[in-house]
């Protein structure tokens, strides 16, 4: 027996995991200064609470997505569901740490395995006219996921304590598991892959060595970061001397479209890390508010984001996706020039609220547009490959950009924050110069994509979901 599947609702269970994935990359910024004082650490160690994760969702992503064409996505998914699910309770009761920092890279894993199978529904469920909007969903949850993580962070730091950000995701994922046991299909694309096991061990020890080479270059060397290059310039070779299925598929890239979607979502990936990063603690070690003042402050951002994004959805759809995308890109450097005037010391937080609306108009200008330009230029073969691609760019550039900020205020500050506020507010100044800078150059990419547009080709026998049903 057979039942009809309705795409929209399947793709609500799939979003929101997908929402409790990317709410954890920004969460715990409104926790770093209390997981600094609560667990005896450095500001250097409870960083990489965020850049572990950010490693651990970035590397297994290309492998779960072939993962997903063997064993089937919903398997996967919910194989991911369940480990990210564990790994947030486990890291809600870590003691230290150390402990810490392990639980929060096995809850990256489990992102690993959630977010491709998320656009592989999404290109087998719904047809061609419908498939824009539904990566238009799909791009807005992810911005406003990272941009709702440091108001709801705050709260539930103050209330509860930081803790309770990991295990608010508990409830989440157990509806999540439920939801997606009731709409999503158990569809099995029926690829059989090799797994390009040298390429996965270049590609995660490569980016390893560079995140840690550059975090901690100031007290370890920078021997670390230029064994990362030399490593990933190795995974690049073999992916062209790979004959059988390479990890990476370099020829996806002669697409230019495509290359610089994803070189964009590199950029914006930095950008929205870094940036939310300084903000965070500029906010409680600078200003000295509570996680939950905090927190609030940036609500503006969060709140003008949700409201201009389905506009910004529908509008991708009817224009070319480049024009809304350049337009947010622009308006968040913007509200970014905004805020690093206004950071003083002596400053009212009210102050920054004018530069977060502006940056929250650019975020909902953002996502949509960049996840529908860069999947739907390929071709129908590569959108498994394509979307695999995008998710590991945007993760690798949060890995850098926190990688980066945590090395700017090292370098500027050479005290608590809280004692040095001209100083701490020079760092924090230096800070948003690098997410400034790379969105310059994520306008230059987003200028440069072609005018014409694509239709994307269907996915799947016949390309209708209409006929398509689940086993019960």
């Amino acid at each position: 027996m057979t039942k009809r599947v309705k795409p929209w609702s399947a793709l609500f269970a799939l979003c929101l995991g997908f929402f409790m994935v990317m709410l954890d990359m920004t969460i715990v910024n409104t926790a770093v200064p209390s997981m600094v004082r609560e667990l005896g650490t450095e500001l250097t160690a409870v960083i990489w609470v965020t850049s572990v994760y950010l490693l651990a969702y970035a590397v297994p992503i290309l492998p779960a997505s072939r993962l997903g064409d063997r064993l089937g996505p919903k398997r996967v998914f919910v194989a991911g569901l369940v480990v990210f699910t564990g790994a947030s309770l486990w890291c809600g009761l870590s003691g230290d740490v150390e402990t810490l920092i392990a639980a929060r890279a096995v809850q990256g894993l489990g992102a690993a395995l959630m977010t491709p199978q998320t656009t592989a529904f999404i290109t087998h469920l719904f047809p061609p006219d419908e498939r824009g909007p539904a990566l238009g969903a799909w791009g807005s949850v992810a911005g406003v996921a990272m941009i709702t993580g440091p108001v709801l962070g705050g709260v539930l730091v103050d209330r509860f304590g930081w803790e309770w950000i990991f295990f608010a995701n508990v409830p989440i994922g157990l509806l999540a598991l439920a939801l997606t046991a009731v709409h999503v299909p158990d569809w099995r694309p029926g690829n059989s892959h090799r797994f390009d096991v040298p390429g996965i061990l270049l590609f995660g020890a490569g980016l390893v060595c560079l995140v840690f080479g550059i975090q901690n270059g100031r007290t370890h060397g920078w021997g670390y970061a230029g064994a990362g290059v030399l490593l990933l310039g190795a995974f690049v070779l073999w992916q062209r001397v790979n004959r059988r299925e390479p990890l990476l598929p370099l020829r996806i890239f002669r697409n230019r479209d495509f290359s610089l979607g994803a070189a964009t979502a590199v950029l914006v990936g930095f950008a929205m890390t870094s940036t939310l990063l300084v903000l965070a603690i500029y906010l409680q070690s600078v200003l000295g508010m509570s996680p939950t003042d905090a927190g609030l402050l940036t609500a503006p951002l969060a709140l003008m984001s949700g409201a201009v994004a389905p506009f910004a959805g529908r509008l991708s759809d009817r224009t070319h996706p480049k024009y809304p995308l350049m337009f947010g890109l622009f308006s968040l450097c913007g509200g970014l020039c905004v805020l690093s005037l206004v950071i003083i010391p002596a400053s009212s937080p009210a102050a920054l609220i004018p530069g977060l609306l502006w940056c929250g108009l650019g975020v909902g200008f953002i996502f949509s547009p960049m996840s529908n330009v860069t999947i739907n230029s390929v071709e129908r073969s590569l959108v498994g490959s394509a979307s695999g691609i995008f998710n590991t760019a945007r993760q690798i550039g949060g890995v850098l950009g926190g990688a980066a900020v945590g090395l700017v205020l090292q370098a500027r500050t050479s005290a608590p924050m809280a004692g040095r506020a001209n100083e701490a507010a020079d760092a924090v100044k230096t800070a948003f110069l690098l997410p400034m800078g790379v969105l310059i150059l994520g306008l230059l990419c987003s200028a440069a994509l072609r005018r014409s547009r694509r239709e994307p080709r269907p996915i799947g026998q016949d390309g209708s979901p209409d006929r398509m049903t689940a086993a019960p």
